[in-house]
């Protein structure tokens, strides 16, 4: 018992020490970062040399011409690149990678809460140290994205700032639905507006108020089928146009954007006349779709990663339910000609991953996919900063190097504008005037 307790507290002081496992200084320190250029989040080419001025977590100064405040800590990172902050529109923060599908289902029965969430905090430092300063975490169970959100807020925990939205909510045997695939009766209820499952518009503007009560900071729902959902076709409509109008009416009124996993073009035309924000996946939408999202300025999220990591798995020959393999196979093999057509019509796209569905970390990973598919580089850096900002509602906060803005300062070697690639080798990371990681590129 002793021994017990001795481990116990040690776990205890390993999570809960200042700094743990990061590089942390006061964010009320004043900095001036430098590098042999800078990419501000919107300009269409880099800034030479690039100069940040960071005090109390802001920037307040941008450019060779920025007054330096006496006493300023001088860091020079080379050549190399300054960038904002990264951010992924589309993460499970809470959802662990596991390369077994059968051994991840067990793995959700048999974990507790607390260690489900304890697992998650490693997921959110990987992701911090990948570059990724704030993430839109969309779908998650027993409010772990909530707790884990508020942890790093209050610097118990390293990670991105969390926008999270509580439950995805969908229809009953819906992607959404996550008691689907068992057998009736096991869980010992059916699943519920508070599980994020309705049914009809009063349920739907319901459900979206309970996730609004519980720590909502943006409402998710799963207008179609989805790929790894293990009883639904990927493409059909699961929200009638009366939920998906109630669900985005509510949202908007309680000042929560909105985004949907949408694969199917008619799920898609129904959430985008609704108003939503966002398309997640986008796999199998039609030219007429594509129209509409242009017309509305409703963007779209491809999650190429998560094809990506599915593919992955295909090539090392891991088990797959067939009928979910079936379903992989069909939006990998749509979803690359539905982002160019989506690029070539002007749609606003924004960077995100479904992290999770990959292992976490590699979020950067997304930004080579997108220009691999004919995006231009810098096209892709704004997709992942100044224009998933705007899709964030969080514009004035965060995205672009700019005075006033928060400090979140990423840095790469060499120049992303002549290989993307590099995003993938983030050496420093400052969040809000903390510097968590700082290993100047050899």
């Amino acid at each position: 018992m002793p021994r017990r307790i001795a481990l116990i507290f040690l776990t205890i002081l390993i999570f809960w020490a200042p700094g743990y496992g990061q590089e942390q200084k006061p964010a009320s320190k004043t900095y001036v970062l430098k590098a042999a250029r800078m990419f501000d989040g919107t300009s269409n080419t880099l800034t030479t040399p690039g100069v940040v001025v960071v005090t109390g977590g802001k920037i307040v100064g941008v450019g060779t011409s920025a007054a330096i405040p006496a006493g300023a800590e001088m860091i020079d990172l080379g050549d190399a690149t300054l960038l904002p902050g990264f951010i992924d529109a589309h993460t499970h923060l809470t959802f662990m990678y596991v390369e077994d599908f059968k051994q991840a289902r067990l793995d959700t029965l048999q974990k507790t809460v607390a260690e489900m969430t304890l697992d998650a905090t490693a997921n959110a430092r990987v992701t911090l140290m990948a570059g990724f300063t704030t993430v839109r975490d969309v779908g998650s169970s027993n409010y772990m994205d909530v707790g884990l959100r508020n942890a790093i807020a209050d610097g118990v925990v390293p990670g991105p700032r969390m926008l999270v939205t509580v439950h995805a909510l969908g229809a009953t045997g819906g992607h959404c639905d996550h008691e689907d695939g068992y057998r009736e009766g096991l869980f010992g209820h059916e699943s519920n507006p508070l599980d994020g499952v309705i049914n009809g518009a009063d349920q739907a503007r319901y459900a979206v108020r309970l996730d609004h009560k519980y720590g909502a900071d943006m409402i998710k729902v799963c207008a179609s089928g989805g790929v790894l959902s293990p009883t639904d076709d990927v493409d059909t409509p699961q929200l009638t146009q009366a939920e998906l109008d109630a669900i985005v009416d509510e949202a908007h009124a309680l000042r929560r954007k909105t985004a949907a996993h949408a694969h199917g073009a008619e799920a898609a035309k129904r959430a985008i006349r609704a108003g939503i924000d966002s398309i997640e996946h986008g796999s199998f939408l039609d030219d007429d779709a594509l129209d509409m999202m242009k017309q509305h300025g409703t963007y779209l999220v491809p999650t190429l990663m998560a094809i990506q990591g599915l593919q992955e798995r295909f090539n090392r020959g891991t088990y797959v339910p067939p009928a979910i393999a079936a379903k992989a196979h069909a939006a990998t093999n749509a979803i690359h000609s539905t982002f160019q057509r989506a690029l070539a019509k002007g749609v606003k796209i924004g960077l995100g991953t479904d992290a999770g569905v990959y292992p976490h970390g590699r979020n950067p990973e997304e930004f080579h996919q997108m220009v691999d598919l004919g995006m231009k580089p810098v096209d892709a850096l704004k997709a992942g900063t100044s224009s998933d900002a705007e899709l964030l509602g969080m514009a004035d906060k965060i995205g672009a190097l700019e005075t006033g803005k928060f400090a979140d300062v990423v840095a790469v070697p060499g120049d992303p504008l002549q290989n993307i690639r590099v995003t993938e080798q983030v050496f420093f990371v400052m969040k809000e005037g903390v510097i968590f990681k700082n290993e100047k590129a050899k």
